[in-house]
C-alpha cells in the first residue's frame, strides 16, 4: 500500500526542504525517498533540526506527515 501525504505526494525529495536535507547528509538529498521514511528520519533526528529555519513547506509536510503516521503524536 502506498500511502500519500496530501500535499507532497508518497515520495518527498530532501533538496526541498532545508532542514530535511541536513538529516540525509550521508545520500543524495536530489533522490526521492518514501515519505513514511522521510518521517522516521526527522523523528529519529528531531534535536537536530532547527525548528526556528523551518519554511512553511516544511512545517507543512512535517504535520502532514505526523498526521499520517506520528499515531497521535507531533513532532511540533
Amino acid at each position: 500500500m502506498t500511502v500519500m501525504t496530501m500535499h507532497f505526494g508518497n515520495t518527498i525529495t530532501p533538496a526541498d526542504f532545508p532542514e530535511l536535507k541536513m538529516l540525509v547528509w550521508n545520500r543524495d538529498p536530489r533522490r526521492p525517498i518514501d515519505a513514511e521514511e522521510v518521517f522516521a528520519l526527522y523523528e529519529r533526528n528531531w534535536h537536530f533540526v532547527d525548528r526556528d529555519h523551518l519554511t512553511e513547506q516544511e512545517a507543512l509536510l512535517i504535520d502532514e506527515l505526523g498526521e499520517e503516521f506520528g499515531q497521535g503524536f507531533k513532532l511540533m
